[in-house]
């Protein structure tokens, strides 16, 4: 069975190299992009099952980027986890609320990014 395939986007190099470490790891092929208009290159080469999406992006927020590609009938069933160092009060229903999937805050715990991951996949 093929590998399932996930796009992180983030804008920070350690961010993306720590995230494709840990989910090559765990038998993922892994793209990374580094903003919005790099993102829709990539999901245009690259049939991404799920996508981690920073919410701190240069050219367009996370929560912008989710909501144009939730609202296109090609990626409406994409799934899509916040990766934020946004933890505050409010910060995870504005994430679910803009049509992302599941929320992990930063710095990245490797065992629920995974598990997240994980279940993302599996589930409907």
């Amino acid at each position: 069975m093929a590998a399932e395939r996930i796009l992180v986007v983030d804008d920070n190099a350690q961010n993306l190299k720590l995230a494709r470490v840990l989910l090559t790891s765990a038998g993922y092929e892994v793209k990374t992009a580094v903003d919005a208009a790099d993102t829709w290159r990539a999901l245009e080469q690259f049939d991404a099952k799920l996508v981690l999406m920073d919410l701190q992006l240069p050219d367009l927020d996370g929560l912008e980027l989710t909501r144009r590609l939730k609202a296109l009938p090609r990626w409406s069933k994409l799934k899509v986890v916040a990766l934020t160092a946004y933890a505050m009060k409010g910060d995870r229903e504005k994430a679910l609320a803009a049509g992302c999937d599941g929320y992990v805050t930063k710095p990245v715990d490797a065992d629920l990014l995974l598990r997240t991951v994980a279940e993302q996949l599996d589930g409907p």
